[in-house]
């Protein structure tokens, strides 16, 4: 099997997320490496995904798991090599399965040469002009340009001895570019050329939405006035217009390979009309859709949430992107074990204080969880655009919320002490037999400790039951695959049919996707085949609450 040849194989493909240190080892030394992933190609294909898209992979001092990059143009020795990366994306395109990779474009490591650079070379310097360099205040210039924050605490502006900070939006170990700088814009065109012409089919761009920054302003608005500016052109940093300039340049570079190479956006932006802009075929042509990782498990709520992104792919020319779950939030079959809450603010915060207090309070009801997070899978498989799934999803895993304060890696935890304990919970290695010092995914500890219930949910245990969540992924990503190939099925318009409240029926020419989230009574399927149905559900005529079912005919 073999790739072909679709510009437009990226509008409805299962896309598999890959947090490469924590997929699989290969060399027994607690990290995931390339030699892991490759030899875990023959599960990838056996799920039935059409892409990869590898988190980074690249030299990094793993400040912020790897998003702090010291080179963009080679692979971390703790990973492996650049010709092992070159198998890996020939075994990945010999079975059939493309390749994306991560591209982190708003800043880089405090490692990067031109970074080290900078801190060698005076204020005013050609060095320094590639990032954010400004005057601190005061007669002594010891204060920051301004009070603000980053996003992983504490302050944005970091000192370097000379009377001048860089701006970190991030971490101090992640200095923001400067994207008004020639020199960068020309570095990331060989960046995207580079990976490019090693066979990447496209590219997931990091935080889409802040490389534009205008910091003329004198003074720079603090931090209270900065909270009340809307994001978009008037917003210092935030989904300013320019950022697109830079999109169309890097769609000229996409264009000039056969078939074109894709891209999707990272980028939180509330306004549905300026997100779409970054999903523009002139721009990167898809932006990610990471409103239902905010929502409780809500039929109200989910159709919400669809029609409004089905509207706004429309209107970009491009299609949605539908994910429950990735390395930055709580996985799914996690939020939905929990009791739910009146609002988005309401269920961030019990989130946080049940990953504060260990996964103790509230509880959490991991029965209910992986039947509401399976049916919600087989949900988001059947609406129109691409699927995004993250590693270890299909085994069921949740949550690993009980992780000791010692193991913890996430810069969120260190800069928000008692605040965050971060995303390290999501990122715990997985399990691929139900023993071994760390359930086969190498021959050594984890670099993060896992779970002894991991154990019932090895890869090698769930291939052995017809029942597992593994194969229900196996079965509903064939059956889509299958489906999607018909032409009165992937032509086909989003129909809503009725359905009692608390449950949704929806079809795409004959093809059938209904979800019971809380009706009682149960809800009664259409006449046709029952082709798939969730783990709640018993293939019976009645889909009880937490369960979804796919009918064709």
């Amino acid at each position: 099997m073999s790739i072909d040849s679709n510009p437009d194989w990226w509008r409805q493909a299962a896309v598999y997320q890959i947090y490469p240190r924590s997929f699989a080892d290969g060399n027994g030394d607690g990290i995931g490496d390339l030699v892991g992933i490759v030899s875990r190609v023959p599960y990838l294909a056996e799920l039935g995904i059409d892409a990869v898209w590898l988190s980074p992979f690249y030299p990094s001092a793993l400040a912020d798991g790897g998003y702090d990059v010291d080179d963009y143009c080679d692979v971390d020795p703790r990973i492996g090599t650049l010709a092992q990366f070159d198998q890996l994306v020939a075994v990945l395109h010999g079975a059939g399965i493309r390749v994306i990779v991560d591209i982190v474009p708003n800043h880089s490591g405090s490692g990067h040469r031109w970074f080290q650079e900078a801190l060698a070379a005076p204020p005013g310097s050609a060095a320094r002009a590639r990032y954010i360099f400004r005057d601190g205040l005061g007669p002594d210039r010891a204060q920051p340009p301004s009070d603000w924050l980053a996003t992983f605490g504490g302050p944005a502006w970091e000192p370097v001895g000379d009377g001048q900070f860089y701006l970190h939006m991030f971490d101090p170990a992640q200095p923001d570019w400067n994207w008004d700088n020639p020199e960068v814009r020309a570095e990331f065109r060989r960046v995207l050329r580079f990976w490019a012409d090693r066979g990447v089919d496209g590219f997931r761009v990091d935080v889409a939405n802040l490389l534009a920054k205008d910091l003329s302003a004198d003074p720079l608005p603090s931090a209270r006035e900065l909270s009340q500016i809307a994001a978009g052109p008037d917003h210092p940093f935030a989904d300013r217009d320019e950022v697109h300039d830079i999109y169309a340049d890097w769609r000229q570079v996409f264009d000039s390979y056969d078939p074109p190479r894709t891209a999707v956006a990272e980028a939180w932006v509330d306004d549905p009309a300026r997100r779409a802009r970054y999903a523009s075929p002139a721009g990167l042509g898809q932006a990610f859709n990471f409103d239902l990782l905010l929502a409780g498990f809500d039929a109200a709520q989910f159709r919400q949430v669809i029609e409004a992104n089905l509207a706004l792919a429309a209107a970009a020319g491009s299609s949605s992107t539908w994910v429950l779950s990735n390395h930055d939030v709580i996985r799914h079959a996690s939020r939905y074990g929990l009791p739910d809450a009146p609002d988005e603010a309401s269920r961030r915060e019990l989130w946080r204080r049940w990953l504060l207090g260990g996964g103790r309070e509230p509880g959490e009801d991991t029965a209910a969880g992986l039947a509401r997070a399976t049916a919600a899978t087989l949900l988001i498989m059947a609406l129109p655009g691409s699927v995004y799934l993250y590693q270890g999803e299909e085994l069921g895993l949740r949550e690993v919320a009980d992780l000791p304060d010692a193991a913890r890696q996430d810069p969120t935890f260190r800069r928000s002490p008692g605040v965050d304990v971060g995303r390290d919970g999501a990122r715990v290695p997985l399990p691929w037999t139900a023993d071994g010092p760390s359930f086969g995914f190498g021959a050594g500890p984890a670099h993060l400790p896992q779970s002894a219930w991991f154990a019932g949910h090895a890869a090698a245990v769930e291939a052995a039951d017809p029942d597992s969540t593994l194969n229900l992924y196996r079965r509903a990503l064939a059956t889509r695959r299958s489906l999607l190939r018909r032409a009165d099925v992937s032509r086909a318009e989003l129909v809503w049919e009725d359905s009692p409240a608390g449950a949704l029926h929806f079809r795409r020419g004959p093809w059938r996707c209904l979800v019971n989230f809380a009706a009682e009574a149960g809800l009664a399927l259409p006449a046709g085949d029952l082709v798939v149905w969730s783990a709640a559900g018993d293939g019976g005529r009645q889909l009880p609450p937490g369960a979804a079912a796919w009918v064709v005919g």
